[in-house]
């Protein structure tokens, strides 16, 4: 079943900005997790790079290895199940709650689309 034009469009803007506050939630997690300048910087570089690496690799709609849609969809996990406990460890429990509830009903729309 394909979605309204505007629901598709909407709902594929609203993944895109899942995976930047994913990424920003990585980011922030791994400056506010080292005590020292340099180990904060490593981290909030280290943590959303190898995110977006693997995200590249293997979720992408253009993936440079293409992968069945459970391997997508495990990498989608991993990325934002990390994002979620970054954003938990920081102490923002609200905001990691929301953003695994939004997450789940953009994959569910995104699925009852066919556009995974």
């Amino acid at each position: 079943m394909a979605l309204p034009a505007p629901v598709h469009v909407m709902n594929d803007g609203l993944a895109f900005l899942l995976e930047l506050t994913a990424l920003a939630a990585l980011a922030r997690w791994g400056w506010q997790s080292a005590n020292t300048q340099p180990a904060r910087l490593a981290l909030a570089v280290a943590a959303p790079l190898a995110a977006a690496v693997l995200w590249g690799l293997f979720a992408a709609p253009k993936a440079q290895i293409p992968v069945p849609l459970a391997g997508v969809l495990a990498v989608q996990a991993l990325v934002y199940g990390a994002a979620v406990a970054a954003l938990y460890a920081l102490g923002r429990h609200g905001w990691a709650a929301l953003f695994a509830t939004v997450i789940v009903l953009n994959t569910l729309l995104a699925a009852v689309d066919h556009s995974l």
